[in-house]
């Protein structure tokens, strides 16, 4: 016999009761009506169910759209944490859907932080808005690399301000890594992505698709949230701010100063003389 094995038979053995481990006491039952466990508080937090909208673990920042909370997990736009937004028209839609966040924002003192927008800011468009420009941080990125590396940056130096990046070809692993930085980032972090991208798997927890509506709403459908999928859109009437004063309550809502087509008008045939005058000339 080798003298490990020797060394390992001089150990006494302890006395089974000694050596066995204590069962874990179960979790006390949840009230009447509701299966499962009660979660300890901070545990319960971080778990939701399927067919309930997940509680914010992290802090939240009204969108300034009551219908647009409503269904937002938490009830706001969510802070350490990526937000997608895609949109068939890139840097229109974006903007007026998260003019109130932003003017919120930079109404705290905090800054605005702009990586790659398809056009220049609107200094005029946004005081209008009631944002304060010289919150703005624009950073002009060119090629889909160097605005994933600012983006990245950014993220990493927690500014305390909300992040928008336009990244158009941003590809499955490179939102995953953006998703685990944002983790550090206190206030919302938005990506701006073509619709196409709804096709894509994405690490994002909420995903949100923008396009245009009539009289001045945007349509929004919520493609993936920590909840229930949203089976209708929401219609947000949102009005750029320089357009408020000028519109007249009919230009309020356009589309009934658009003639609907009728289906009362009568259609008489042509009688066969007129026919074959008009065909001999």
């Amino acid at each position: 016999m080798s003298a490990s094995v020797l060394a390992a038979a001089a150990v006494p053995l302890l006395p089974p009761r000694q050596n066995a481990r204590p069962l874990p006491s179960p979790l006390p039952s949840g009230p009447a009506g509701h299966e499962g466990p009660v979660l300890p508080a901070q545990v319960a937090a971080a778990v939701w169910r399927g067919d309930q909208l997940g509680q914010p673990v992290a802090s939240v920042w009204p969108s300034g759209f009551a219908a647009l909370d409503a269904v937002l997990p938490g009830g706001g736009w969510p802070g350490q944490a990526v937000t997608e937004l895609l949109s068939p028209q890139a840097g229109t839609h974006e903007w007026r859907l998260l003019g109130p966040l932003l003017r919120q924002v930079t109404a705290a003192g905090r800054p605005v932080l702009l990586v790659g927008p398809p056009r220049p800011p609107h200094p005029a468009g946004l005081r209008h808005e009631g944002v304060d420009e010289r919150r703005l941080v624009w950073v002009q990125a060119e090629t889909p690399a160097e605005r994933l590396w600012t983006t990245e940056q950014l993220l990493r130096a927690r500014t305390g301000g909300v992040l928008l990046a336009w990244l158009p070809q941003v590809r499955a692993e490179q939102v995953r890594r953006l998703q685990v930085q944002a983790g550090g980032h206190e206030t919302p972090v938005f990506l701006c992505r073509p619709e196409a991208a709804l096709h894509e798997a994405s690490a994002a927890p909420l995903r949100l698709r923008v396009g245009p509506g009539s009289d001045w709403t945007l349509q929004v459908e919520l493609p993936k949230r920590k909840g229930p999928p949203l089976t209708q859109p929401l219609s947000l009437h949102v009005v750029p701010g320089g357009l408020r004063d000028l519109l007249t309550p009919r230009l309020q809502q356009p589309s009934r100063l658009v003639p609907s087509e009728s289906t009362d008008a009568v259609v008489r045939p042509v009688p066969a003389g007129h026919r074959r005058r008009a065909l001999s000339h």
